[in-house]
């Protein structure tokens, strides 16, 4: 009997002292295990970050966990269910596998599995996203402008002419005034430099793509800025642009790869694909305001 009390005993110390509560977010715990769980998350979309050391892999880990965390606790304050359309669901699950060249959700299911990772898990962390960026637009609508006018005009204006598409990574850092700009550039170059665009996306950047290494994906020149567009046109495949100023944000972007295209520009697919990608970057800058806002008045502890 006292052999098995004091087997119990050291298994029950054991699990405590491997199971550590690390942060409580008004009653959302977060614990070592989730910690290392949302290292394993990390990597399976961002596998370089493996080659990072320990403490760089704890602090971009704890970081992305709390953030998740504090959205979870703000939405639950607005939806009274954490659920989102299944289908809509499913088209972004795709999305998620389709960006690793996946190519149904079995496969995406057994990638995951590598990892100690379930589509359940992926699911949940992705409906909190969506919810999280429905809750921006409610509270900015008023304040996210698009000028779909315009747009089509520019899109008009080169539809006939040689369509030019980038496949883009971004970095995107926060900064209190303009004399942080170059210092703060110079900070995430040199990290570039030591351990790859990719890694310090993750380190660095405040963007969701963060969780993927910035990749955004391609998007047609037709869909950028006057600003971007010429700020990237003579970059090669694999250089990095200076830094395009936001409101108290700057945006870095890497060029992944170039195509060229001589056919005739899909005016209405093309217009969808700025607009989207316009009305998500405004989304991105009000919910770093938004979630500096709750996370400023949340109850934390360490």
């Amino acid at each position: 009997f006292f052999l098995i009390f004091l087997f119990c005993f050291m298994f029950s110390n054991a699990r405590t002292i491997e199971t550590k509560i690390i942060y409580n977010i008004e009653n959302e715990i977060i614990t070592s295990i989730d910690i290392k769980k949302e290292f394993k998350y990390l990597v399976a979309f961002n596998n370089s970050l493996k080659d990072l050391d320990k403490e760089k892999i704890f602090k971009i880990s704890s970081e992305s966990i709390i953030r998740e965390k504090i959205r979870l606790v703000e939405i639950s304050k607005h939806y009274r269910e954490i659920k989102i359309n299944e289908e809509y669901s499913n088209s972004q699950l795709k999305r998620m596998y389709s960006n690793l060249g996946l190519k149904s959700l079995n496969e995406f299911g057994l990638y995951l599995k590598k990892y100690g990772l379930n589509l359940s898990e992926i699911k949940e962390k992705l409906t909190i996203d969506v919810l999280w960026n429905e809750l921006i637009r409610a509270k900015y609508r008023s304040q996210i402008k698009i000028d779909e006018k315009a747009i089509r005009k520019k899109i008009n204006k080169n539809s006939n002419l040689k369509s030019k598409e980038y496949k883009l990574a971004e970095i995107v850092f926060d900064i209190k005034n303009k004399q942080e700009i170059k210092i703060k550039y110079n900070e995430v170059k040199k990290s570039i430099d030591e351990i790859g665009f990719e890694n310090s996306a993750s380190t660095y950047s405040s963007a969701d793509s963060a969780k993927i290494g910035g990749k955004i994906g391609w998007i047609s020149e037709n869909s950028l800025n006057d600003k971007i567009k010429i700020g990237i046109n003579n970059l090669k495949i694999n250089e990095i642009s200076g830094p395009f100023v936001l409101p108290n944000s700057v945006l870095i972007l890497k060029i992944l790869d170039i195509k060229n295209s001589k056919i005739i520009i899909d005016i209405e697919a093309e217009l969808v694909k700025a607009v989207n990608y316009e009305r998500n970057k405004q989304i991105n800058q009000y919910s770093k305001i938004y979630y500096n806002k709750v996370k400023k008045n949340i109850e934390f502890n360490e």
